[in-house]
């Protein structure tokens, strides 16, 4: 079931779902691997063509949502202020990972680095020296936090709810609400 049901999501949301979280997981250790690192590059030659196809990606869940299909209902006995919580989460992932597209492109395109991480010869320069580094940085501060909200939120909904929340969001034909 391509789309998505009344109580599960559907084949392509669960997809998206499951290869964003894998790439941003990625995208996460890259980068704090590159700022540690003394040798970045190494880094960012997965760091920066991740980055873009998770823009990508990104972008295809959007359009996915708005146009081709429609948000499972909340699970059932889901208290109003969870709903709003769990709402104000995802709109926060959104912002965050929109903001930090922009100023890794911005970025890449300011420093120059793109060049050199593909093909160019040269050292890399320092990114603290322009202005979308500190976005960039507060911005993936910003995703694990969220990272943490969202993966705690989902272990209570299925071990202290005993909800099928995870059933929702896999492959199957069962229903996810017990």
């Amino acid at each position: 079931m391509m789309k998505s049901s009344a109580d599960r999501y559907g084949s392509v949301a669960v997809t998206i779902h499951w290869l964003s979280a894998a790439a941003i997981l990625v995208l996460l250790g890259t980068g704090f691997r590159a700022a540690a690192s003394s040798d970045p590059a190494m880094f960012l030659r997965v760091h920066v063509p991740l980055g873009i196809a998770t823009l990508a990606l990104t972008i295809l869940r959007v359009a996915w949502w708005l146009v081709f299909d429609r948000k499972p209902a909340p699970m059932a006995n889901t208290p109003p202020w969870q709903k709003r919580l769990a709402r104000g989460v995802h709109a926060a992932f959104y912002i965050v990972l929109f903001g930090m597209f922009g100023s890794g492109i911005a970025l890449m395109a300011m420093s120059g680095a793109g060049a050199i991480l593909f093909g160019g010869t040269g050292s890399l320069p320092d990114f603290a020296a322009y202005a979308p580094r500190g976005p960039h940085g507060t911005g993936a501060m910003a995703l694990v936090g969220l990272l943490v909200a969202h993966v705690g939120a989902a272990l209570y909904h299925a071990f202290v709810r005993r909800e099928a929340i995870f059933t929702r969001l896999w492959y199957g034909k069962d229903s996810a609400v017990r």
